[in-house]
C-alpha cells in the first residue's frame, strides 16, 4: 500500500462524511483546484482505494427491527463446500455481512429482520440449509453502540 499524503488523506475524509458534495467543494475543502482535485480522486477509484459510493440507509426506517448475528460451524473445511456456502450466503438479501473466522465458529453472519419470527424463518429455512453448516449459534443487537462508519486514514 502506497503512503498517502496529506491531500490524499483530507479527500479520503471528506468523502466518507459526504461523498455527495461537489468537486468544486471538495476541492475547496483540501485547498486544491477543481482538476487536480478530480485527478486525484480518479487516482484514488483506479487504484482501488475508493471502491464504490452508496447512500446509507435507516434499518428502522425501512422496517427491520432485528439485527442478529449467526455464528456457524461447518461440518468440514472443504474449498467446494466453502465456495458454495459463501456464493449461497452472499445471494440472500437479509445477509448484510459475512465474515470467516478463526476459532471455534467458521463463520459469522450479521442478518437483519422485520421481527423475531422472520429473523427465525430466515435462521431455520435458509441459514440452517446452506451447504456445510453443522452447528448455529445466534445471538440479537440490544442496542448500536456504533454503527459502520468511516476508516481511519494515515494514523
Amino acid at each position: 500500500m502506497k503512503p498517502f499524503d496529506a491531500t490524499d488523506q483530507a479527500i479520503l475524509l471528506a468523502l466518507q462524511r459526504d461523498a455527495r458534495q461537489t468537486m468544486a467543494d471538495l476541492a475547496e475543502l483540501v485547498s486544491l483546484s477543481q482538476s487536480p482535485c478530480w485527478r486525484r480522486v480518479r487516482q484514488l477509484e483506479e487504484s482501488g482505494v475508493i471502491e464504490g459510493y452508496q447512500a446509507r440507509l435507516s434499518r428502522k426506517q425501512l422496517g427491520y427491527g432485528v439485527t442478529g448475528f449467526i455464528h456457524l460451524q461447518m461440518e468440514n473445511h472443504t474449498a467446494e463446500i466453502a465456495a458454495a456456502f459463501e456464493r449461497e450466503v452472499v445471494a440472500l438479501p437479509q445477509v448484510v455481512a459475512c465474515h470467516n473466522l478463526s476459532g471455534h465458529y467458521d463463520y459469522l453472519i450479521e442478518a437483519i429482520a422485520t421481527d423475531l419470527e422472520a429473523f427465525s424463518t430466515l435462521v431455520r429455512n435458509k441459514i440452517r440449509c446452506l451447504p456445510g453448516v453443522k452447528e448455529i449459534a445466534t445471538s440479537f443487537s440490544l442496542k448500536e453502540v456504533k454503527a459502520a462508519g468511516s476508516l481511519p486514514v494515515g494514523t
